[in-house]
């Protein structure tokens, strides 16, 4: 809308005036088109590769970053394996080392924790929540389809408020920086999660409606850095290596103790 507007107003001076906003804006519409390119290119190669070596770090809003880093996969469904700090994670109660292992794998989280004396974990190496619990019962599904670090990527090619922010230096590649901005008609499947305020997710985005895409893209068209805002939620992404890992693969169930039923209560989650 900002476009048609300024070419109408310049419309009512001289012609020449008019024919420079007819080139101002077709020059914006061609410089929309060639970010999209770029970015509907990164997307395409991360996704055909399948996987990615990941740092990653998860600030809620609540001055204390959760940062975690390991093996994400998406070529035959969603999953990840990481490590991440036992405290910030707030999850040591239940795990006495410094670092944590987690893992996503059919629909669920898995975390290591320390087998407990009584309880639904005792005796048990693993602490199971279902996705539904944070997402809602739409989550699941969404995350099986649409998630992992470079989902987000493949919705920019629909964006309609993207641009370029200059060259920069991240983890020492050359890269460039863009910015797309995706309201909640692109969120596909995690629409529900993001906008409803009943599911832990939504009540921690605060019912957000679109999300902000920060994307650094390298030399070989792959994205370096990838940082998503939702609400108060952001999520920034390293990527070290792309393809040629291993499939994670879930806890033996005799070893896993299911905590969905006191996240969802609320319980688990405080």
């Amino acid at each position: 809308m900002a476009i048609t507007a300024a070419t109408l107003l310049a419309g009512v001076g001289c012609g020449r005036r008019a024919a420079e906003a007819a080139d101002a804006s077709s020059k914006v519409v061609d410089d929309t088109a060639g970010i999209l390119s770029v970015l509907t290119r990164a997307g395409d190669l991360s996704q055909d590769l399948g996987s990615a070596e990941v740092r990653m770090t998860t600030d809620l809003g609540t001055g204390q970053p959760v940062a975690m880093d390991g093996l994400y996969t998406w070529g035959d469904g969603y999953a990840f394996d990481v490590e991440m700090d036992t405290a910030a994670a707030r999850l040591q109660t239940l795990q006495d080392a410094p670092r944590i292992r987690a893992l996503f794998v059919d629909g669920a989280y898995y975390y290591d924790v320390d087998p407990q004396p009584a309880g639904p974990l005792a005796g048990k190496e693993w602490m199971k929540v279902d996705a539904s619990a944070m997402f809602g019962d739409a989550g699941p599904q969404a995350l099986s389809e649409s998630a992992g670090p470079v989902a987000s990527l493949s919705s920019l090619q629909y964006a309609d408020d993207v641009e370029e922010l200059g060259k920069e230096t991240v983890g020492g590649q050359r890269t460039t920086h863009y910015r797309a901005v995706l309201d909640n008609s692109r969120m596909g499947g995690f629409d529900d999660a993001f906008t409803d305020g009943s599911t832990l997710f939504g009540s921690v985005t605060g019912d957000a409606d679109s999300i902000t895409v920060d994307i650094w893209v390298g030399g070989k068209e792959l994205p370096v850095r990838l940082k998503q805002t939702v609400g108060k939620v952001t999520v920034t992404m390293d990527f070290e290596k792309f393809g040629g890992t291993a499939a994670v693969q879930a806890p033996p169930a005799a070893q896993t103790g299911d905590l969905t039923e006191a996240v969802e209560q609320g319980g688990a989650a405080q």
